[in-house]
Parts: structure tokens; sequence; C-alpha cells
């Protein structure tokens, strides 16, 4: 009996995968495609395990999903990826990287369309690497080409915001980063679909599950981009600033005096005092502290507006109050602090007597940290021009402040206490000079402070 022979044909070899691909994405490539200049490019890795960029010299640093630093650019490489919600606010999500996660499925869990572009692929280098053959460098084929999914380019040209998909609303980070890139990009708008996404997140409660250092993180880098005010009009429109800084929210429509400030709603003023702050360039300290500088206003019993008699001191326990809440840095909270109680009477020192104005420098702890009085300057000269026809008027207080300040730390305190020991213990050797030393040295200054602003000790 013959068998016949179905198929003569050798075994095919199973299957080899894909390579894996290299992708530049993110921020990076859109601030490309915006002409601005780019200092930190990302990139995303399809195909790939982790132990392939190990073995390639990458350094692992992600701790909720594989991010690797290059061993030569220190650049972010990260698998592709895609991430599940499992539980309220920013910490609760399941995140899968494996070689089966596509390009499509990565960009897919981005945040705006902007941010859902991406340009290859490239060939992640195998071997050693190094400068002649560094992952995300080296082209697979001279087809390299923009991957854009979303429209990104498209809202780029016209200048919008908006979600990629209904998983922005799974992270409610996503509405500070996007307010944030508002003071940042200060021509795009925000998408009506995505503001309604927005305002739907905030009623459903997860902006409050939101913890206070990634608040603070992102009102702070939006505090020191170009237009501050921006932010925080976009987290008014959605209602997130009503929930995460409500003595702030406050502020709209709450009047003052049109002679002082002819623009009244002190909501508005305080934008425009944030905004002068970036234009003055100011450090994070002074930007908070402007911010926050007229929080007490927002408590003024209705019956006595537009005055608002007492709120420097209202306005620094707010600033205390916010402060803890957020877990603000020290030096923050200080400056805040400092402006919010004083700026008023900062100034009024062409109206001081010598010794006040020595007691003011030291309330202030101006004679220990004359650098943090100085920016304090900074904010209240913004305050001082935040005001509609103010903004070219400069700080008329700054220059008489640093002159008291300048004579009062110049007195040898310890000449006049040794003067004033001695005089001390010829009147009275068994007594304490102790009090005698305080009043000599007080004296000094405010003689000092008196003769630098030609007033009256």
């Amino acid at each position: 009996m013959t068998v016949a022979r179905t198929d003569l044909s050798p075994a095919l070899p199973p299957a080899r995968p894909a390579p894996p691909r290299v992708y530049q994405v993110g921020g990076s490539l859109r601030d490309e495609l915006l002409g601005l200049p780019v200092q930190d490019r990302d990139w995303v890795v399809v195909g790939a395990t982790p132990q392939q960029l190990l073995d390639l010299g990458f350094v692992a640093v992600g701790k909720d999903f594989p991010v690797f630093l290059h061993p030569v650019t220190h650049e972010e490489y990260a698998l592709a990826r895609t991430e599940r919600k499992t539980g309220p606010g920013y910490h609760g999500f399941a995140v899968h990287a494996a070689p089966d996660v596509t390009l499509e499925d990565d960009l897919l869990r981005r945040d705006l369309t902007v941010n859902a572009i991406a340009r290859g692929p490239f060939a992640l280098a195998a071997g050693q690497v190094g400068a002649a053959a560094m992952p995300g460098q080296r082209q697979v084929n001279a087809a390299v080409e923009l991957v854009d999914p979303h429209g990104g380019r498209r809202d780029i040209a016209a200048r919008v915001f908006r979600h990629v998909s209904a998983a922005f609303a799974e992270d409610p980070v996503r509405i500070l980063r996007l307010a944030r890139f508002a003071a940042r990009f200060t021509d795009f708008s925000v998408a009506p679909e995505t503001l309604a996404l927005m305002r739907a997140m905030v009623a459903a409660g997860e902006v409050d599950a939101l913890v206070p250092e990634r608040v603070w993180q992102e009102l702070a880098r939006g505090l020191m981009e170009a237009r501050p005010s921006r932010m925080f009009a976009v987290l008014r429109d959605c209602g997130a600033l009503a929930r995460l800084l409500p003595e702030l929210d406050a502020l709209w429509g709450v009047p003052q005096r049109a002679d002082y400030h002819p623009e009244v709603d002190t909501g508005v003023h305080t934008m425009m005092v944030i905004d002068m702050t970036a234009k003055l360039g100011l450090p994070l300290d002074a930007r908070f502290a402007a911010l926050l500088h007229d929080l007490g206003k927002g408590t003024t019993p209705p019956d006595v507006l537009p005055r608002h008699l007492g709120h420097e001191g209202r306005s620094a326990d707010l600033v205390e109050l916010v402060s803890t809440r957020l877990k603000v840095p020290a030096d923050c909270r200080d400056l805040a602090r400092l402006v919010a109680r004083e700026h008023t009477r900062f100034g009024k020192i062409d109206e001081m007597r010598a010794a006040t104005v020595l007691d003011t420098l030291e309330a202030s702890d101006a004679l220990r940290k004359p650098e943090r009085f100085a920016r304090a300057l900074d904010a209240c000269e913004c305050d001082r021009r935040g005001r509609l026809g103010f903004e070219d008027s400069g700080y008329p207080p700054r220059e008489p402040w640093l002159a008291a300040l300048a004579a009062a730390r110049g007195v040898d305190a310890g000449a006049a206490a040794k003067a004033a020991a001695a005089s001390h213990a010829r009147r009275d050797p068994a007594a304490s000079p102790t009090e005698a030393i305080r009043t000599a040295v007080r004296r000094a200054r405010i003689d000092a402070v008196a003769a630098a602003l030609g007033k009256t000790p």
C-alpha cells in the first residue's frame, strides 16, 4: 500500500516579531511644529520589553510605568502603554506596557490632540549604545513621517486645545495641565466640547480627589508662564478654581474703590497683578505672593463695600490657610504672608516717622533677610501697576524703603551696644544693661533712617 505525500515543501520557520520602533512624541514635537525652541525630547518605544532597553544601557526611572533614560542624551524613552482608571483622582490607574501595545494605542491615551502627534519610525539600535548608534537618531528608512491620527496639526493651526478621547476625563490633573498650557500658549482657546467635559469632571468630584502636591506643582508651573491669568481663567470657566482655591475664586465680583482701582473688580485686579509679575520676570515666591495678596477682600462684609478696612490681616490668615492646604513651600508661604500683611503699609512710607519705618522693617525681618524684603517690594510694585491706567507707573516707595533698610543695616550695633553698656555701668553697675543696649541700638537705627530719608526721628 502506497501512502500519498500531500506536502513536500520544507517547514517554514516561525514568523519573527517586528523589530522595536522609536517615535518622537509629545510636547517637544508640538513645540517644533509651533516653531518654538525645544530643549528635551520625549520618545516612545513600540514593540520592546524593559529588558531590551536595559541591555542597551538605558537606566530605568519610572515607578508607575516603564520609563528609561538614554545613557548618552539622558532623554526619556517610555514603552508604549495603555492606562485604565481604577480609582478616583490621579492615583488610581492600571498601566499596561508590553510589546503588543501599538503606537496608536499609546497616542489614544494622551490628553490633547496637539500632544498626540508622533514622528518616526526610528530604529532602536542594537549593541552598545553610544554617539555612533543612538536610539531615536537613526532612521529605519527614508519614510520617517508624522503620525497624527487625532488631528493635532489641524488644532495647532487653529490654535485650539481639544481632548483626544473620553479618556481625558479619567485624569483630573489634565484640567490643571490644560489651564497651564493656556498660560503658556496665549493665543490658544479651549474647544467647547473639551470645556464641557472639564465641567462635567468638576461636577463629578474628580478635582476634589487631587492630591495637594500635584495641585501645587501645576499651579506653580502655571504661575511661571507668560500670562498666568489665563490659567485661572480656564480654571474659573470649568468651575475648578472654586474647588481648588475658593479663597481666590471669591474675589471676582467684589468691588473696590474706583479712585484707587479703576478696574473696580478685585478678581480682575488680581489677574492684572500676576500678569505684571510675568512681565517683570519675577521668581515664583513673588508671583505667589502677588496672587494671594488681597484674599481678605473676599471676606469683607457687604455692608462696608467698596472699602476693605483690615483686609491685610485677613489676607495673611488666608495665605496661611491656603499654604497649609496645598503644602506650599515655606519660602513661598512666608513671602506671601508678608506681602499680604504689609502691602498697604509699604505704600505709605512718605507718611511715616522714622521710628515707624524701622518698626516696619523689623516686623518684616528685613534686617536679617534683605533679599526677601526686596522681593516683597517687587510684588507690591505689581500690586500698584496691576490697575487700569497704572501699568507704567513704577513703584515710588521702593527707593525710600531700600535706602531706609541700608541705613538701618549700616548701623554698627556692636559699637552702639558697647557704648551703652559702658554708660549704664557707670550709672548703675549692679543692674543689667540689656534694656539700655536695646534702646541704644534702636535709637542709632532710627537716627540713621531719619538721616537717610530726611525725616523726623
